[in-house]
């Protein structure tokens, strides 16, 4: 069930990057969820030296050239709205980086095509015939995508007026394949041949093409490159740049970036890059080498007859471990030996649990094969769906009416469904024998439903729901409202399921006040209905069913750990950290509770080791390891042939659902990049570009030669407090296990955590207590990179803005990004070390200007 307009990153295909959208209904809206009340630039969250546009939807970075004193940003941007369509191209310029002026709508979409991601140059020859030597033409190449067919095609666009307005060219599109997949065009004058190299995605094959052309209107290919690294989602924006190794201009590498949506280091969307060489016709990735997992005890590999001492309940795993794909399974890949668990008997509509007897942990880590399905475990879930919670049902959909609900439109029809309509994927999880159902006559029907005033006089509202993900902010919500002097204080969307499950709204602050349900279905797309029932005020809170398919690991009966699969036939390694359990009694459970698409799960060869292993995506290489940098691309035509990159500062998994208005998303910070020999390996290094130090106000605050042991304290002193700030620091290891610093630190324990993990040798942020991190479950977190100290310190510099924070590693080779969303008053900076002591060296901090020009 899908539509060409929701296709750009095939962002609503993916299952994992919904599946948590529920968890809006844990917090009201997000204080911005009204716009206009403030003026432009000064709204809660909105950043200081990070670019946004004024307003609308943002995301990729597109067309970065540099040109007559002028870096050129381009932005996939919503000319009409504050989420994701109308793909035009958005418009900014800078004269060092730091500084940006937003300029009117570049490239609109029309009624035939929106117009995707893609890159810009400057035609100094006039090779297209667009300009002349003297007045040489700015040259946009983008994707187009042909709203009445969904294919993507390369088309371009030229500017005499230094980027200010644009005209399409009449031969559209001047590269098409045919190809629903094939897009983000990244163009550059190859001096070699003279001509034009292209890069593009062939995104649903993990594949990257090189074309060759003289004109930028005629293309030839050369070579493919791909699958390689991770696959786990699709491959976009590329882009492909040479390097000097170590500054030594005699040594050069080249560099292809892969974006990955989802399947990144962090599960959602990440920047994946590869080091290697190009000819001028192919790129070749250095090899990397095979990998050998640590060794240890295999303690279950299923190479038994039977599960041994292992226990299954239901029907998923059958009675023996399987030894191969089983009936409507594709081709299995990665297990070792023979036998491995394998829930798909039945194929996905069967759920079971294979759960090993007690042991002790005596190891620091168990490692496992995994694959199947990728439902992750979600904390406050259960196994069983038990009786619904006590109170007053406000409304059950029995009887065959809507009672005294009122309906607008035709979604809705006149009376309760009584289960799937037709053409609709099978509907389950309803009570009895009504429910709202928004699909009739399909998903081009809109509507609303609204009950009855009445009281809030308990705790929580809970519902059963299902349908589609369009939250309530979108253009065309799919959606259950509460509202509370006609204005809307909840909301929650589906999960693009057809399964209803509970989902819940803590309305404590509420009670007393008259209220409303609304259910809203504006969309007329994929997934464009809903699915509610058996809507009841309890003071108990409804615990949703797990939907997962993963391997867990408990304690004294307590789940710690999980892991899932990557929606792949192909097991691959994962780890279990055991070291904080020593002594304790553990069990492992593999789990199937997903009767949809990729519900089964596979694991085999459970081992202890005293290392963790690594699965395809860790050994990857990434350009950043956090949350929220994708579509990473660089600017062409640099000064000095250095190379500036920037990435989008948001992910899929939530980034439609970001508590800011009236704008959506930011850029990150531009940086430098450089290819460095670390470890004896060449690394991809990125830096902060040296202008933003141009936006730093007065003196820095200054602390040194301070030791810190199982304690925070202020960084430099209880005053010295901020939202936007640059912190470079420097730290000499002593015996403590973690350190670092907390920013944006607040009452009720808000903080934001930038430690090092010194047993790991990690630079880690753990935004789980940041701020607003409850619309979408996918948010709150750890994200974790490998760092080693270098002769026993360990730098950092972080740019800490209004609602991210930019975490720089040693000399650039670990970066984390993360969106943070805290409370306006939550400015403090604190310096911290757990179980031991450690010294910081260094601290400088200075407050940021805005970037505005």
């Amino acid at each position: 069930m899908s539509s060409v307009r929701v296709h750009r990153h095939a962002r609503r295909r993916m299952t994992t990057a919904v599946a948590t959208i529920c968890a809006l209904s844990a917090a009201p809206l997000a204080p911005q969820a009204v716009a206009g009340d403030r003026p432009p630039y000064t709204e809660t969250y909105r950043p200081q030296f990070h670019y946004t546009p004024q307003k609308n939807w943002m995301n990729d970075p597109n067309g970065l050239v540099y040109y007559k004193g002028e870096y050129h940003l381009f932005y996939q941007y919503n000319p009409n709205g504050n989420s994701w369509g109308n793909m035009s191209w958005g418009h900014a310029v800078s004269k060092d980086l730091a500084h940006w002026k937003e300029l009117p709508l570049a490239l609109s979409h029309d009624d035939k095509e929106m117009v995707f991601s893609g890159s810009a140059v400057v035609d100094w020859n006039n090779t297209t015939g667009f300009g002349t030597k003297t007045n040489p033409p700015m040259v946009a190449i983008y994707t187009s995508l042909d709203k009445s067919t969904g294919t993507q095609a390369q088309s371009i666009a030229y500017s005499t007026d230094r980027g200010r307005t644009w005209a399409k060219y009449q031969g559209n599109p001047v590269l098409d394949i045919g190809s629903k997949d094939f897009r983000d065009p990244k163009v550059q004058w190859y001096a070699p041949t003279k001509s034009w190299l292209m890069t593009v995605s062939l995104s649903a094959e993990h594949k990257v093409r090189f074309y060759s052309s003289k004109n930028l209107k005629d293309w030839q290919p050369l070579s493919e490159f791909g699958p390689a690294g991770a696959t786990g989602g699709v491959w976009e924006c590329p882009d492909l740049f040479p390097l000097p190794v170590d500054g030594d201009k005699k040594k050069i590498k080249w560099v292809l970036v892969v974006n990955i949506n989802p399947g990144g280091i962090t599960g959602g969307s990440g920047a994946q890059y590869f080091v290697g060489n190009f000819d001028g016709t192919k790129f070749t990735a250095d090899d990397k080498g095979s990998y050998t997992p640590p060794t240890g005890t295999v303690v279950q590999d299923f190479e038994g007859a039977g599960f041994g001492t292992w226990t299954a309940t239901g029907t998923a795993f059958g009675e023996a471990p399987a030894t191969g794909a089983l009936d409507g399974q594709g081709e299995i890949a990665g297990y070792d030996g023979n036998g491995f668990a394998n829930s798909f008997h039945s194929g996905d509509s069967a759920t079971g649990i294979l759960t090993s007897p007690p042991f002790a942990v005596d190891s620091r880590y168990l490692n496992f094969k995994i694959g199947g399905g990728n439902h992750p475990h979600q904390d406050g879930t259960v196994l069983d769906r038990g009786a619904p919670p006590e109170g007053t049902v406000l409304a059950d959909f029995e009887g065959g009416t809507y009672g005294d609900w009122t309906t607008t439109g035709d979604a809705f029809g006149p009376a309760p469904a009584t289960g799937t309509l037709p053409n609709q994927i099978q509907v389950s999880g309803w009570l009895g024998d009504g429910l709202v159902n928004s699909f009739l006559n399909g998903d081009a029907t809109t509507g609303t439903l609204t009950s009855p005033e009445f009281t809030i006089d308990k705790d929580y509202i809970n519902f059963l729901i299902g349908g589609g993900n369009h939250p309530t902010g979108s253009d065309d919500a799919t959606a259950i409202e509460l509202l509370v002097d006609g204005k809307t204080v909840r909301s929650t969307t589906g999960n693009d399921d057809e399964a209803l499950n509970w989902a819940s709204w803590d309305v404590k602050d509420l009670v007393g006040k008259k209220a409303q349900i609304r259910i809203v279905d504006g969309n007329t797309g994929g997934w464009g209905h809903l699915n509610v029932d058996h809507i009841v005020i309890s003071d108990t809170r409804a615990q949703p069913v797990s939907r997962e398919t993963s391997v867990n690991l408990l304690v004294d009966g307590k789940l710690v750990s999980s892991a899932t699969g990557s929606n792949s036939e192909t097991l691959d390694w994962a780890s279990f950290d055991m070291r904080p359990y020593a002594g304790k009694q553990a069990q492992i459970q593999i789990v199937d509770n997903n009767t949809g698409g990729w519900g089964h799960i596979m694991a085999d060869r459970f081992t202890t080791a005293s290392a963790p292993a690594k699965s395809v995506v860790q050994r990857a290489d990434w350009a950043d390891y956090g949350k929220d940098y994708y579509a990473a691309v660089s600017w062409e035509n640099v000064p000095g042939d250095k190379r500036y990159t920037i990435g989008w500062m948001n992910d899929w998994e939530y980034g439609g659902s970001i508590p800011t208005s009236p704008w959506r998303s930011a850029q990150s910070i531009p940086r430098q990049m450089a290819l460095r020999t670390v470890d004896g390996r060449i690394q991809l290094t990125s830096e902060p570009v040296n202008s933003l130090e141009s936006l730093r106000e007065g003196q820095a605050a200054r602390a040194s030669d301070v030791t810190i042991t199982n304690t925070s304290q202020p960084l430099i002193g209880p005053k010295v407090r901020g939202k936007a700030l640059d912190i470079e620091t420097t730290f000499s290891l002593k015996d403590a296990e973690r350190f670092g610093l907390k920013v944006r630190t607040g009452t009720g324990g808000e903080e934001t955590v930038i430690g090092y993990d010194t047993t790991n040798q990690e630079l880690y942020v753990d935004r789980t207590k940041s701020g607003a991190v409850g619309f979408s479950s996918a948010f709150p977190g750890v994200q974790r990179a490998p760092l080693k100290a270098k002769n026993g310190k360990v730098k950092l510099r972080i740019l800490v803005d209004e609602s991210s924070i930019e975490v720089f590693g040693g000399s650039g080779e670990t970066v984390i990004t993360d969106q943070i969303f805290p409370d306006p008053i939550s400015q403090g900076v604190q310096v911290f070390a757990e179980n031991g002591s450690v010294k910081l060296d260094q601290a400088n901090l200075w407050h940021l200007g805005s970037y505005r020009d």
